[in-house]
Order: C-alpha cells, then sequence, then structure tokens
C-alpha cells in the first residue's frame, strides 16, 4: 500500500482519522476506489463505511446514470 504526507494549514479542523474518512469517500465517489478498498484505507469495516458515507453526501451506489439505466434495462427483459 502507497503512503501519502498532507501537509495542511494549523487552520485545518478534522483530525486525521476524519481526513482520511474524507478523502477515502470521495475517491470511492470517483470511482478511484473500491467500497473494501476505501473502507480499508479508512480504517473501518465495509459494513461502518457504508453507514458512513451518507455524513459525506456519497451515495453507496456508486453507479453512473448510463450504466443504472443500462441495468434496468437488462433487468426489465429479465423479468419478462
Amino acid at each position: 500500500m502507497k503512503s501519502l504526507t498532507l501537509y495542511l494549514p494549523d487552520s485545518f479542523e478534522l483530525d486525521d482519522k476524519e481526513t482520511i474518512t474524507f478523502l477515502a469517500s470521495k475517491l470511492y465517489e470517483k470511482g478511484s476506489l473500491t467500497l473494501g478498498q476505501a473502507a480499508d484505507v479508512a480504517g473501518y469495516t465495509k459494513r461502518e463505511f457504508m453507514d458512513i458515507l451518507g455524513r459525506y453526501g456519497v451515495s453507496i451506489f456508486n453507479y453512473a446514470p448510463e450504466d443504472m439505466e443500462k441495468e434496468f434495462r437488462i433487468e426489465k427483459k429479465s423479468n419478462r
């Protein structure tokens, strides 16, 4: 696993754990990390991390609109 050092201003008010969790949630939202990877980076189980994502405005359903539409079309065809 890679290591990263951040230099933040003294006025930055999030503690280390909150900062790492925020970064992991945004990397998950962007699609750079899977849910499991993001949870691992933040130091939580998948279940715990799923609960936390809402605090950062990140959906656990990380699908692009076109991918979601494709999934619905496939599901609709299979239910006929």
